[in-house]
């Protein structure tokens, strides 16, 4: 299945709410993917909320531990250099691999410049290496730095990690999803998408996560908190 970017839409389309995107997305995995593989992953999904994962991650008023990640070209970034410049939207996704993630970035690539002219900075966060980083970033002509994660340990302390279970680890094998390849581990962890707006002292202003992968924060709603922040 070849999943369609952005930039192969029209600049109509581009501009359409995440949640249409995300929409036509699920229609197609309706269509194509087997009945038994999407059972496996709702099931997955369906475990995450009864352990309540979403509920522990850090919260809105928390302050966000201190970090230094390699970016997707292999420099590093210090977590107080990004919050020098102003406040900090970040981004925990899967990786690469995944459709939603995909999209998510590109959709938040559109609104780039929006964020920035609200005195903010932009940056994903994901498990995957360097070098998957620099593929994902060149690919889809972000304009943001994606930032790589060795083990989840920084996701670890924002409460977001799980380990995929074997039903799903399988499918994902089938699929040539190999996640110890793209991540450079053999964990098989991963953390559930989340996305923080952050003050420059470090405190949580806007977080939301969730253990379904297929529902993230619209960009807008984005924006428009930043400039709520702004206001106030």
């Amino acid at each position: 299945m070849k999943w369609r970017s952005l930039e192969e839409s029209s600049s109509e389309t581009d501009r359409r709410p995440l949640r249409e995107i995300f929409a036509e997305r699920k229609e197609l995995i309706a269509k194509y993917v087997p009945a038994e593989t999407q059972a496996v992953h709702a099931r997955a999904v369906a475990l995450l909320r009864q352990q309540r994962l979403a509920e522990n991650v850090l919260q809105v008023g928390s302050i966000i531990p201190e970090f230094q990640l390699p970016d997707h070209d292999g420099k590093s970034a210090r977590s107080s250099d990004l919050l020098a410049k102003g406040r900090l939207v970040l981004c925990f996704i899967r990786g690469r691999w995944c459709p939603f993630c995909v999209a998510q970035m590109e959709a938040m690539n559109l609104v780039l410049p929006e964020i920035e002219q609200a005195g903010s900075t932009l940056a994903a966060i994901s498990p995957q290496t360097v070098q998957q980083s620099f593929f994902m970033r060149d690919q889809h002509k972000l304009r943001f730095p994606l930032l790589s994660d060795n083990s989840n340990h920084l996701a670890r302390q924002f409460g977001l990690t799980y380990r995929v279970p074997d039903e799903q680890k399988a499918v994902y094998q089938r699929a040539f999803v190999n996640l110890p390849f793209v991540n450079g581990d053999d964990s098989w962890e991963l953390p559930i998408p989340a996305t923080y707006i952050i003050d420059r002292d470090g405190t949580v202003l806007y977080a939301f996560a969730n253990e379904d992968y297929t529902e993230r924060p619209e960009p807008a709603d984005i924006v428009h908190s930043l400039s709520s922040t702004l206001r106030g």
